[in-house]
């Protein structure tokens, strides 16, 4: 087992050895523009899996996944005449579905961004089903209650002074 940042610098530098071979053009005229978006080794750098991207059409995509997969042989040799391991790793080529996942987001955002101005415009108009304030409150008294009240409160208070002398009614 290889050390992780050991792994890392020979993805970057598998990033790095066959994007610059792309850019200097292959003869296949199926490939079309293809961006190498990162490179992943095992941690026995015996594999190495380049995930891309490319511009255009579905058709163009799949076009260019033949022209990388026909020119995997070639590519491998320019990896490994270029990096200093025992062993040049397999390369793998994945289609990376990052403009995919980043549209289909954006998509979601924008239904979002809809939904809450629709929301927003139904909460201006909206009414209330019940009263505005469905709380409840204290009522007031009449003054015949309050009489009531005051007699409620004498006899209490009358109780707890009994209570602290000890006595009982």
């Amino acid at each position: 087992m290889a050390d992780p940042q050991r792994a890392r610098k020979l993805a970057d530098r598998i990033k790095e050895i066959v994007a610059r071979r792309l850019d200097k053009g292959l003869r296949d005229p199926r490939l079309g523009f293809v961006t190498i978006t990162d490179v992943r080794v095992t941690g026995d750098l015996q594999h190495a899996s380049i995930f891309y991207t490319v511009y255009g059409t579905e058709e163009e995509r799949n076009d260019s996944a033949a022209a990388l997969k026909a020119a995997t042989g070639m590519l491998r040799s320019e990896v490994g005449r270029n990096i200093t391991a025992r062993l040049t790793p397999t390369l793998e080529f994945i289609l990376d579905a990052i403009p995919e996942n980043a549209e289909h987001i954006e998509s979601l955002l924008r239904e979002a961004r809809t939904r809450d101005a629709e929301t927003a415009t139904l909460a201006t108009t909206a009414e209330y089903a019940g009263d505005a304030d469905p709380y409840v409150k204290p009522r007031e008294l009449d003054e015949g209650e309050d009489d009531e009240w005051d007699e409620i409160d004498d006899e209490a208070s009358d109780l707890a002074d009994d209570a602290e002398a000890g006595g009982s009614r």
